[in-house]
């Protein structure tokens, strides 16, 4: 069965970084575009990156752009979502789900704060 298990969430610091991951396993996953999605206490779940199967293209909501970079690495059946210039705002549950489609991580919570 299809399985995603996202990792590497915690407390930092405002101004750190994070890299989270997210393993998936149950398809071919180098056949897939992923996406990583948040969602903040009280907020709508949003879509925070893309990225095509074989890292053509990536796509970034505005407001990480510049500061979040969306990987993978198709041979360890990983996307990865590296955080840095954290704030407050970036906190949430950080949940990966496979492209078009409704599988998705139990999610990682990731804690801005001072």
């Amino acid at each position: 069965q299809v399985q995603l298990v996202e990792s590497g969430g915690g407390l930092v610091q405002p101004g750190g970084s994070l890299r989270l991951s997210c393993v998936a396993s149950g398809f071919t996953f180098s056949r897939y575009a992923m996406s990583w999605y948040r969602q903040a206490p009280g907020k709508e779940r949003e879509l925070v990156a893309g990225i095509t199967s074989n890292s053509g293209s990536r796509n970034y909501v505005d407001s990480v752009k510049g500061r979040f970079t969306i990987s993978r690495d198709n041979a360890k059946n990983t996307v990865y979502l590296q955080m840095n210039s954290l704030r407050p705002e970036d906190t949430a549950v950080y949940y990966c789900k496979r492209s078009m489609s409704s599988y998705w991580g139990p999610g990682t919570q990731v804690t801005v704060s001072s």
